[in-house]
């Protein structure tokens, strides 16, 4: 097995308590059911839209990010997968899609240190 990050971008938040209650609902099951199969390592967070982004050998910090709301990263999952191919296969029920979100999926490089 080897380990992949899912980061969320974009996905139409619910508007109502009971829409955000309803997508709160999808998004556990959908880590219940990975989680059964043993492929959640870590089911991450969702991320606050505040922040700073620290650049360059200067080390300059701006507030951000800013950038259009489907790119920025909304949260985090690592899983195992045999391969690419199956972390895609699995990323495919993630509820974000009925928002028109996006997933990426990156695999994770091991570091012998």
């Amino acid at each position: 097995m080897s380990d992949f990050l899912y980061l969320y971008r974009g996905g139409v938040r619910g508007t109502s308590p009971e829409q955000i209650q309803q997508t709160m609902q999808k998004w556990m099951a959908w880590f219940k059911q990975l989680s059964e199969k043993g492929h959640v390592t870590h089911p991450g967070h969702p991320l606050e839209n505040a922040g700073k982004v620290v650049k360059g050998s200067k080390k300059t910090v701006t507030d951000g990010p800013f950038a259009e709301a489907k790119d920025i990263v909304g949260g985090y999952t690592l899983v195992q997968a045999s391969d690419l191919d199956q972390a895609v296969e699995l990323s495919k029920g993630c509820p974000i899609f009925e928002g028109e979100g996006t997933v990426e999926v990156r695999p994770i490089m091991q570091m012998n240190m």
